[in-house]
Protein backbone atom coordinates (compact mmCIF):
# COMPACT_ATOMS: atom_id res chain seq x y z
CA UNK A 1 0.00 0.00 0.00
CA UNK A 2 1.61 3.26 -1.16
CA UNK A 3 1.21 6.67 0.46
CA UNK A 4 -1.14 7.67 -2.36
CA UNK A 5 -3.27 4.61 -1.61
CA UNK A 6 -3.28 5.57 2.08
CA UNK A 7 -4.48 9.07 1.15
CA UNK A 8 -7.28 7.57 -0.94
CA UNK A 9 -8.21 5.20 1.89
CA UNK A 10 -8.29 8.02 4.45
CA UNK A 11 -10.39 10.15 2.09
CA UNK A 12 -12.75 7.24 1.48
CA UNK A 13 -13.27 6.89 5.24
CA UNK A 14 -13.92 10.63 5.34
CA UNK A 15 -16.53 10.35 2.58
CA UNK A 16 -18.34 7.51 4.38
CA UNK A 17 -18.21 9.43 7.65
CA UNK A 18 -19.52 12.61 6.01
CA UNK A 19 -22.49 10.71 4.58
CA UNK A 20 -23.55 9.53 8.04
CA UNK A 21 -22.64 12.45 10.29
CA UNK A 22 -25.36 14.65 11.79
CA UNK A 23 -25.17 18.02 10.01
CA UNK A 24 -28.28 19.55 11.56
CA UNK A 25 -26.55 22.32 13.51
CA UNK A 26 -23.45 22.43 11.35
CA UNK A 27 -20.40 20.25 11.86
CA UNK A 28 -16.72 19.71 11.17
CA UNK A 29 -14.81 16.43 11.08
CA UNK A 30 -11.14 15.61 10.47
CA UNK A 31 -10.72 12.12 9.02
CA UNK A 32 -6.96 12.62 8.68
CA UNK A 33 -6.81 12.57 12.48
CA UNK A 34 -8.76 9.29 12.77
CA UNK A 35 -7.43 7.00 10.04
CA UNK A 36 -3.82 6.93 11.34
CA UNK A 37 -4.95 6.04 14.88
CA UNK A 38 -7.02 3.14 13.56
CA UNK A 39 -4.02 2.07 11.48
CA UNK A 40 -1.70 2.09 14.50
CA UNK A 41 -4.16 0.02 16.55
CA UNK A 42 -4.98 -2.47 13.79
CA UNK A 43 -2.00 -4.87 14.34
CA UNK A 44 -2.77 -5.14 18.06
CA UNK A 45 -6.24 -6.60 17.59
CA UNK A 46 -7.61 -10.10 17.92
CA UNK A 47 -8.27 -11.90 14.61
CA UNK A 48 -11.84 -10.58 14.43
CA UNK A 49 -10.79 -7.02 15.33
CA UNK A 50 -7.99 -7.13 12.76
CA UNK A 51 -10.43 -8.24 10.09
CA UNK A 52 -12.94 -5.46 10.84
CA UNK A 53 -10.24 -2.78 10.85
CA UNK A 54 -8.63 -4.12 7.68
CA UNK A 55 -11.96 -3.83 5.86
CA UNK A 56 -12.44 -0.23 6.97
CA UNK A 57 -8.80 0.78 6.36
CA UNK A 58 -8.54 -0.94 2.99
CA UNK A 59 -5.27 -2.69 3.91
CA UNK A 60 -3.86 -5.46 6.07
CA UNK A 61 -3.22 -4.38 9.67
CA UNK A 62 0.55 -4.38 9.18
CA UNK A 63 0.34 -2.34 5.96
CA UNK A 64 -2.16 0.06 7.56
CA UNK A 65 0.18 0.65 10.51
CA UNK A 66 3.06 1.44 8.16
CA UNK A 67 0.93 3.83 6.12
CA UNK A 68 -0.37 5.45 9.32
CA UNK A 69 3.21 6.30 10.25
CA UNK A 70 3.78 7.68 6.75
CA UNK A 71 0.62 9.81 6.94
CA UNK A 72 1.78 11.24 10.25
CA UNK A 73 5.08 12.03 8.57
CA UNK A 74 3.25 13.73 5.70
CA UNK A 75 1.15 15.78 8.12
CA UNK A 76 4.13 16.74 10.26
CA UNK A 77 6.07 17.85 7.20
CA UNK A 78 3.27 19.80 5.53
CA UNK A 79 3.49 23.60 5.83
CA UNK A 80 0.45 25.00 7.58
CA UNK A 81 -0.32 21.67 9.27
CA UNK A 82 0.65 20.76 12.80
CA UNK A 83 0.24 17.11 13.81
CA UNK A 84 1.04 15.52 17.15
CA UNK A 85 0.69 12.01 18.55
CA UNK A 86 0.25 11.33 22.26
CA UNK A 87 0.24 8.11 24.28
CA UNK A 88 -0.34 7.77 28.02
CA UNK A 89 -0.40 4.42 29.82
CA UNK A 90 -1.28 3.34 33.35
CA UNK A 91 1.32 1.76 35.66
CA UNK A 92 -1.01 -1.26 35.61
CA UNK A 93 -0.34 -1.72 31.89
CA UNK A 94 2.86 -2.70 30.14
CA UNK A 95 2.49 -2.06 26.41
CA UNK A 96 4.31 -4.51 24.18
CA UNK A 97 7.78 -3.19 23.23
CA UNK A 98 7.31 -4.19 19.59
CA UNK A 99 4.19 -2.01 19.35
CA UNK A 100 5.84 0.93 21.10
CA UNK A 101 8.78 0.61 18.70
CA UNK A 102 6.46 1.67 15.88
CA UNK A 103 5.65 5.00 17.57
CA UNK A 104 7.80 8.13 17.87
CA UNK A 105 10.06 7.93 20.91
CA UNK A 106 8.85 11.17 22.49
CA UNK A 107 5.11 10.43 22.66
CA UNK A 108 4.85 8.01 25.60
CA UNK A 109 3.64 9.54 28.86
CA UNK A 110 2.25 8.04 32.05
CA UNK A 111 -1.14 8.09 33.74
CA UNK A 112 -0.89 8.42 37.52
CA UNK A 113 -4.31 7.07 38.41
CA UNK A 114 -5.22 10.46 39.91
CA UNK A 115 -8.08 11.41 37.58
CA UNK A 116 -7.91 15.14 38.28
CA UNK A 117 -4.16 15.27 37.73
CA UNK A 118 -4.30 13.13 34.62
CA UNK A 119 -7.18 15.14 33.17
CA UNK A 120 -5.21 18.34 33.66
CA UNK A 121 -2.21 16.82 31.86
CA UNK A 122 -4.24 15.52 28.89
CA UNK A 123 -6.29 18.71 28.52
CA UNK A 124 -3.10 20.76 28.61
CA UNK A 125 -1.63 18.60 25.84
CA UNK A 126 -4.75 19.16 23.72
CA UNK A 127 -4.52 22.93 24.17
CA UNK A 128 -0.77 23.08 23.46
CA UNK A 129 -0.97 20.94 20.35
CA UNK A 130 -3.88 22.86 18.81
CA UNK A 131 -2.82 26.38 19.77
CA UNK A 132 -5.78 26.56 22.15
CA UNK A 133 -8.43 25.84 19.52
CA UNK A 134 -9.39 22.58 21.29
CA UNK A 135 -9.34 23.00 25.05
CA UNK A 136 -9.87 19.45 26.29
CA UNK A 137 -9.19 15.81 25.49
CA UNK A 138 -12.49 14.45 24.16
CA UNK A 139 -12.39 11.07 25.96
CA UNK A 140 -13.21 10.48 29.65
CA UNK A 141 -10.89 9.08 32.31
CA UNK A 142 -12.03 6.63 34.98
CA UNK A 143 -10.50 3.91 37.18
CA UNK A 144 -10.66 1.42 34.30
CA UNK A 145 -8.61 3.60 31.91
CA UNK A 146 -5.34 1.89 31.06
CA UNK A 147 -4.19 3.78 28.00
CA UNK A 148 -5.02 6.91 25.98
CA UNK A 149 -3.84 7.26 22.37
CA UNK A 150 -4.51 10.64 20.79
CA UNK A 151 -3.77 12.63 17.65
CA UNK A 152 -3.93 16.41 17.40
CA UNK A 153 -4.22 18.07 14.00
CA UNK A 154 -4.19 21.79 13.30
CA UNK A 155 -4.57 23.44 9.89
CA UNK A 156 -3.79 27.09 9.23
CA UNK A 157 -3.65 28.88 5.91
CA UNK A 158 -3.86 32.43 4.59
CA UNK A 159 -5.67 33.04 1.32
CA UNK A 160 -3.32 33.82 -1.54
CA UNK A 161 -5.82 36.54 -2.44
CA UNK A 162 -7.88 37.83 0.52
CA UNK A 163 -11.64 38.39 0.47
CA UNK A 164 -13.23 41.79 0.91
CA UNK A 165 -15.38 42.34 3.97
CA UNK A 166 -18.80 42.66 2.35
CA UNK A 167 -20.53 42.95 5.72
CA UNK A 168 -24.28 43.15 5.25
CA UNK A 169 -26.47 40.68 3.37
CA UNK A 170 -26.80 41.18 -0.41
CA UNK A 171 -30.24 41.38 -1.92
CA UNK A 172 -31.72 38.18 -3.28
CA UNK A 173 -34.93 36.21 -3.13
CA UNK A 174 -33.02 32.94 -2.63
CA UNK A 175 -31.67 34.00 0.77
CA UNK A 176 -32.70 31.29 3.24
CA UNK A 177 -30.50 31.98 6.29
CA UNK A 178 -32.68 32.44 9.41
CA UNK A 179 -30.98 35.78 10.11
CA UNK A 180 -28.77 38.31 8.28
CA UNK A 181 -25.24 36.92 8.00
CA UNK A 182 -21.78 38.40 7.54
CA UNK A 183 -20.71 38.00 3.90
CA UNK A 184 -17.27 38.07 2.35
CA UNK A 185 -16.80 38.87 -1.34
CA UNK A 186 -14.17 38.48 -4.03
CA UNK A 187 -13.80 39.48 -7.69
CA UNK A 188 -11.24 37.53 -9.72
CA UNK A 189 -10.38 36.89 -13.37
CA UNK A 190 -9.71 33.19 -12.75
CA UNK A 191 -12.97 31.53 -13.67
CA UNK A 192 -11.51 28.04 -13.26
CA UNK A 193 -11.70 28.49 -9.49
CA UNK A 194 -15.43 27.74 -9.80
CA UNK A 195 -16.77 24.52 -11.28
CA UNK A 196 -19.87 22.41 -11.65
CA UNK A 197 -19.67 18.76 -10.54
CA UNK A 198 -21.95 16.23 -12.23
CA UNK A 199 -22.93 13.63 -9.61
CA UNK A 200 -25.65 10.96 -9.28
CA UNK A 201 -27.21 13.21 -6.64
CA UNK A 202 -27.47 16.18 -8.97
CA UNK A 203 -25.19 19.11 -9.80
CA UNK A 204 -22.90 20.51 -7.12
CA UNK A 205 -21.17 23.87 -7.36
CA UNK A 206 -17.57 23.87 -6.16
CA UNK A 207 -15.52 26.96 -5.35
CA UNK A 208 -11.80 26.43 -4.82
CA UNK A 209 -10.15 28.98 -2.53
CA UNK A 210 -6.37 28.78 -2.71
CA UNK A 211 -4.41 29.20 0.49
CA UNK A 212 -0.70 29.41 1.09
CA UNK A 213 1.30 26.57 2.65
CA UNK A 214 -0.04 24.07 0.11
CA UNK A 215 -3.63 24.09 1.42
CA UNK A 216 -6.89 24.75 -0.45
CA UNK A 217 -10.44 25.08 0.85
CA UNK A 218 -13.27 23.90 -1.39
CA UNK A 219 -16.79 25.20 -0.79
CA UNK A 220 -19.61 22.95 -1.97
CA UNK A 221 -23.25 23.82 -2.70
CA UNK A 222 -25.81 21.27 -3.86
CA UNK A 223 -29.47 21.50 -4.76
CA UNK A 224 -31.76 22.31 -1.80
CA UNK A 225 -33.02 18.71 -1.60
CA UNK A 226 -29.59 17.04 -1.83
CA UNK A 227 -28.57 15.46 1.46
CA UNK A 228 -25.66 17.34 3.10
CA UNK A 229 -23.72 14.11 3.55
CA UNK A 230 -23.93 13.37 -0.15
CA UNK A 231 -22.71 16.87 -1.04
CA UNK A 232 -19.63 16.40 1.16
CA UNK A 233 -19.02 12.84 -0.01
CA UNK A 234 -19.29 13.87 -3.67
CA UNK A 235 -16.80 16.68 -3.07
CA UNK A 236 -14.32 14.19 -1.62
CA UNK A 237 -14.97 11.69 -4.41
CA UNK A 238 -14.31 14.42 -6.99
CA UNK A 239 -10.75 14.68 -5.67
CA UNK A 240 -10.21 11.17 -7.02
CA UNK A 241 -11.81 12.04 -10.37
CA UNK A 242 -15.00 10.10 -9.73
CA UNK A 243 -17.28 12.91 -10.94
CA UNK A 244 -17.04 15.09 -14.02
CA UNK A 245 -15.84 18.58 -13.15
CA UNK A 246 -16.41 21.45 -15.62
CA UNK A 247 -14.86 24.79 -14.73
CA UNK A 248 -16.77 28.05 -15.14
CA UNK A 249 -14.60 29.20 -18.04
CA UNK A 250 -15.79 26.17 -20.07
CA UNK A 251 -19.47 26.16 -19.14
CA UNK A 252 -21.86 27.44 -21.86
CA UNK A 253 -23.33 30.90 -21.45
CA UNK A 254 -26.66 30.71 -19.69
CA UNK A 255 -25.62 27.75 -17.53
CA UNK A 256 -27.03 27.75 -14.03
CA UNK A 257 -26.25 25.54 -11.08
CA UNK A 258 -26.66 25.66 -7.32
CA UNK A 259 -25.80 29.26 -6.48
CA UNK A 260 -24.05 29.58 -9.88
CA UNK A 261 -24.87 31.64 -12.98
CA UNK A 262 -22.83 32.02 -16.20
CA UNK A 263 -23.65 35.12 -18.26
CA UNK A 264 -22.20 38.22 -19.89
CA UNK A 265 -21.76 41.78 -18.66
CA UNK A 266 -20.35 44.98 -20.09
CA UNK A 267 -16.98 45.89 -18.62
CA UNK A 268 -14.13 48.34 -18.90
CA UNK A 269 -11.74 45.37 -18.73
CA UNK A 270 -11.58 42.71 -21.46
CA UNK A 271 -10.91 39.89 -18.97
CA UNK A 272 -13.71 37.59 -17.69
CA UNK A 273 -15.01 37.99 -14.14
CA UNK A 274 -15.81 35.60 -11.31
CA UNK A 275 -17.73 37.27 -8.49
CA UNK A 276 -18.16 35.32 -5.24
CA UNK A 277 -20.10 35.98 -2.04
CA UNK A 278 -19.71 33.55 0.86
CA UNK A 279 -20.62 33.82 4.54
CA UNK A 280 -17.95 34.02 7.19
CA UNK A 281 -18.33 31.10 9.60
CA UNK A 282 -17.09 29.12 12.58
CA UNK A 283 -18.28 25.57 13.22
CA UNK A 284 -17.52 23.22 16.09
CA UNK A 285 -18.42 19.60 16.75
CA UNK A 286 -17.90 16.70 19.14
CA UNK A 287 -18.04 13.24 17.61
CA UNK A 288 -18.48 10.00 19.57
CA UNK A 289 -16.96 7.48 17.16
CA UNK A 290 -18.47 4.57 19.05
CA UNK A 291 -21.96 5.72 18.09
CA UNK A 292 -21.08 4.28 14.65
CA UNK A 293 -18.62 1.48 15.50
CA UNK A 294 -19.06 -0.33 12.17
CA UNK A 295 -18.09 2.82 10.26
CA UNK A 296 -14.70 2.85 11.99
CA UNK A 297 -14.18 -0.92 12.28
CA UNK A 298 -14.63 -0.82 16.06
CA UNK A 299 -17.65 -3.09 16.56
CA UNK A 300 -15.73 -5.94 18.20
CA UNK A 301 -12.87 -3.82 19.52
CA UNK A 302 -15.32 -1.74 21.60
CA UNK A 303 -17.26 -4.71 23.01
CA UNK A 304 -16.02 -5.40 26.55
CA UNK A 305 -15.40 -8.99 27.55
CA UNK A 306 -14.15 -10.34 30.87
CA UNK A 307 -12.45 -13.24 29.13
CA UNK A 308 -11.60 -12.29 25.54
CA UNK A 309 -8.66 -9.92 24.87
CA UNK A 310 -9.70 -7.52 22.08
CA UNK A 311 -6.20 -6.03 21.75
CA UNK A 312 -3.72 -8.78 22.62
CA UNK A 313 -0.97 -7.16 20.57
CA UNK A 314 -1.09 -4.02 22.69
CA UNK A 315 -0.21 -5.50 26.08
CA UNK A 316 -0.32 -8.73 28.06
CA UNK A 317 -2.43 -9.22 31.14
CA UNK A 318 -6.05 -8.22 31.69
CA UNK A 319 -8.40 -8.12 28.66
CA UNK A 320 -8.38 -4.76 26.89
CA UNK A 321 -10.97 -3.10 24.63
CA UNK A 322 -11.71 0.35 23.19
CA UNK A 323 -13.73 2.02 25.94
CA UNK A 324 -14.08 5.43 24.27
CA UNK A 325 -13.27 7.04 20.93
CA UNK A 326 -14.11 10.64 20.12
CA UNK A 327 -13.08 13.71 18.16
CA UNK A 328 -13.55 17.41 18.99
CA UNK A 329 -13.04 19.75 16.07
CA UNK A 330 -13.45 23.39 15.08
CA UNK A 331 -13.00 25.36 11.87
CA UNK A 332 -13.14 29.07 11.02
CA UNK A 333 -13.38 30.68 7.58
CA UNK A 334 -12.54 34.38 7.56
CA UNK A 335 -11.41 37.19 5.29
CA UNK A 336 -7.76 36.17 5.34
CA UNK A 337 -8.00 32.42 5.72
CA UNK A 338 -8.52 29.58 8.13
CA UNK A 339 -7.45 31.61 11.18
CA UNK A 340 -8.35 34.54 13.36
CA UNK A 341 -7.21 37.71 11.66
CA UNK A 342 -8.28 41.20 10.57
CA UNK A 343 -7.87 43.48 7.54
CA UNK A 344 -9.24 46.97 6.75
CA UNK A 345 -9.21 48.44 3.20
CA UNK A 346 -10.50 51.48 1.32
CA UNK A 347 -11.33 51.56 -2.39
CA UNK A 348 -10.52 54.78 -4.23
CA UNK A 349 -12.23 55.37 -7.57
CA UNK A 350 -11.52 57.93 -10.32
CA UNK A 351 -14.16 60.60 -10.71
CA UNK A 352 -15.15 61.82 -14.18
CA UNK A 353 -17.79 61.78 -16.91
CA UNK A 354 -19.24 58.28 -17.42
CA UNK A 355 -18.12 56.36 -20.51
CA UNK A 356 -20.03 53.23 -21.62
CA UNK A 357 -18.03 50.04 -20.95
CA UNK A 358 -16.46 48.97 -24.28
CA UNK A 359 -16.30 45.19 -23.66
CA UNK A 360 -18.77 42.36 -23.26
CA UNK A 361 -17.15 39.71 -21.06
CA UNK A 362 -18.06 36.37 -19.53
CA UNK A 363 -19.21 36.70 -15.93
CA UNK A 364 -19.59 33.85 -13.44
CA UNK A 365 -21.37 34.54 -10.19
CA UNK A 366 -21.26 32.14 -7.24
CA UNK A 367 -23.23 32.80 -4.09
CA UNK A 368 -23.58 30.65 -0.98
CA UNK A 369 -26.98 31.80 0.30
CA UNK A 370 -28.02 28.57 2.06
CA UNK A 371 -26.33 25.70 3.96
CA UNK A 372 -23.17 24.44 2.24
CA UNK A 373 -20.18 22.19 2.77
CA UNK A 374 -16.43 22.71 2.85
CA UNK A 375 -13.25 20.68 2.53
CA UNK A 376 -9.73 21.67 3.56
CA UNK A 377 -7.35 19.77 1.28
CA UNK A 378 -3.58 19.29 1.24
CA UNK A 379 -2.90 20.44 -2.31
CA UNK A 380 0.05 18.15 -3.13
CA UNK A 381 -1.31 14.83 -1.84
CA UNK A 382 -5.06 15.46 -2.09
CA UNK A 383 -5.51 14.41 1.56
CA UNK A 384 -8.71 15.80 3.10
CA UNK A 385 -7.65 17.50 6.33
CA UNK A 386 -11.10 18.72 7.38
CA UNK A 387 -14.67 18.52 6.13
CA UNK A 388 -17.76 20.22 7.41
CA UNK A 389 -21.23 21.64 6.90
CA UNK A 390 -22.34 25.22 7.59
CA UNK A 391 -25.90 25.95 8.74
CA UNK A 392 -25.38 29.05 10.91
CA UNK A 393 -22.79 31.49 9.52
CA UNK A 394 -21.54 34.41 11.57
CA UNK A 395 -24.31 37.00 12.02
CA UNK A 396 -24.23 40.39 10.36
CA UNK A 397 -23.49 43.17 12.84
CA UNK A 398 -23.89 46.78 11.77
CA UNK A 399 -20.87 48.28 13.48
CA UNK A 400 -21.87 51.82 12.59
CA UNK A 401 -25.17 51.39 14.43
CA UNK A 402 -23.36 50.71 17.72
CA UNK A 403 -21.86 53.16 20.14
CA UNK A 404 -18.40 51.64 19.75
CA UNK A 405 -15.56 52.83 17.55
CA UNK A 406 -16.59 52.10 13.92
CA UNK A 407 -12.95 51.62 12.99
CA UNK A 408 -12.43 48.90 15.58
CA UNK A 409 -12.30 45.45 13.94
CA UNK A 410 -13.00 42.00 15.35
CA UNK A 411 -10.63 39.13 14.58
CA UNK A 412 -12.73 38.31 11.55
Amino acid sequence: MSRAEAVRAANALGARWAERVDTGAGTVLMPAGVWPLLGLLAPTGSPQVRGELAEVLGASPEAAAERARELFGLLRGAPGVRAALGLWSSPLLRPRPEWLAGLPMDVHGRLTGDEERDRKELDGWARRCTDGMVDAMPVPLDPTTRLVLAAALTVRTDWIRPFSDFGGPPEGADEVWPRPVHYLSRLTRMLDRAALLETPDGPITELRVLGDRDIDVRLLLGEPDTAPGRVLAAGIEALAGRHRRTTADRLPLGTTGPGLRIGEVRSYDPEPELYVTVPQFTVEADHDLLERPDLFGLRTASSPSATEHRLPGLADGEPLYIGSAAQRATATFGRLGFRAASVTAFGVGAAGAPVPPPYRVREARVRFARPFGFLAVHRTSGLVLAAGWVTEPDPYVDRFASYGDPDEEDDF
